[in-house]
């Protein structure tokens, strides 16, 4: 087994999986703007297992692994690891589904024991997983034995209570190769503040089970520089952005993370065509709607133009928005 992540060196970034946002499209515009060094790792948008071994279902549920040429080269050039981000509660479909994703050109596959969302821990996967710890170590085993690409696991430090202690023991256990941790329980979503001191304890809890298991944390991270700070202050290995992407997609820039607007708006319009180009009638465009406070906040008319720019329905309509409000 290839292990990438024991090439990686103190203070690692990664961008975390998130739904409808992570596809290669927008993965590939984050990556045209980082610099050497300040990303390390993506993950791709969560992906069911029981979809993937589903042979009707998985058509459509593998287009979430979907990676274009144009960003595997983005991937080389920068040297970024791209990881697969799973979940389900059946073990047998995680050992199928490493199967499928080992031929599909991966550096990594994590499992996702942290989503909150209700209609998900319904189904017992994710951080349902956080109370079935017998489970949640079947699903870690199967999803090793079925893959030669080293298995990492996202997770939370509790359902309705903290227990970091316990859970995150029990999952150092099977020696995962890398472990993210959001401080925060199933029950806050995304409420209140991540606590960064259950994260912590999570890398003290390495050291005393002499584990070489890097540990990342996770929660309201909203700048470089605030990563660095939380990397040092709780002695971590890196840290994983999620939310903080939104507030501008250089985010992994050091050089440029105050951008004009023309920069703003042109990388915009590339984003649009991207995903045009790739997912033109497979995928609602309303999709692409979410990213458009991303490029234009904070500057004269932003409001307007967001306005005008959420009224569109197709690429077209964005350059024509864009090309009016150029030429006042």
């Amino acid at each position: 087994m290839i292990n990438f992540w024991k090439g990686l060196h103190q203070a690692v970034f990664l961008l975390a999986p998130m739904e409808d946002v992570t596809d290669t499209t927008f993965r590939e515009v984050v990556l045209s703007l980082s610099e050497p060094d300040c990303l390390h790792v993506i993950f791709t948008e969560f992906t069911s297992t029981d979809g993937l071994c589903h042979e009707k279902g998985r058509p459509n549920v593998i287009s979430r692994l979907k990676v274009n040429e144009s960003e595997r080269r983005l991937l080389k050039e920068k040297n970024v690891k791209l990881v697969a981000q799973i979940w389900g509660s059946k073990p047998e479909n995680h050992y199928r589904s490493a199967k499928i994703i080992s031929e599909m050109g991966f550096d990594g596959i994590d499992v996702n024991m942290g989503c909150p969302i209700k209609k998900i821990v319904k189904q017992g996967g994710c951080s349902a997983l956080i109370g079935e710890p017998e489970l949640a170590g079947e699903i870690i085993q199967a999803s090793m034995e079925g893959s030669e690409l080293p298995v990492s696991v996202k997770t939370r430090i509790g359902i309705n209570k903290i227990i970091t202690d316990e859970w995150v023991s029990h999952l150092l256990k099977f020696d995962l190769p890398a472990l993210t941790v959001h401080g925060r329980t199933q029950k806050m979503q995304s409420d209140g503040l991540a606590d960064w001191n259950e994260i912590e304890k999570a890398a003290r809890l390495r050291d005393e089970m002499e584990k070489d298991t890097l540990i990342f944390g996770n929660g309201d991270v909203m700048s470089l520089e605030e990563g660095m700070e939380k990397i040092k202050r709780h002695q971590l290995d890196g840290v994983m952005i999620g939310r903080g992407i939104f507030r501008s997609p250089w985010f992994f820039s050091t050089q440029n993370n105050n951008p004009s607007i023309k920069e703003r708006l042109d990388v915009l319009c590339k984003h649009a065509r991207l995903f045009h180009k790739t997912w033109d009638k497979k995928k609602n465009f309303a999709i692409q709607k979410r990213f458009f406070k991303i490029y234009v906040n904070n500057f004269a008319g932003a409001a307007e133009l967001r306005a005008k720019l959420m009224e569109t329905s197709n690429l077209d309509e964005v350059e024509q928005v864009i090309m009016q409000y150029k030429r006042i």
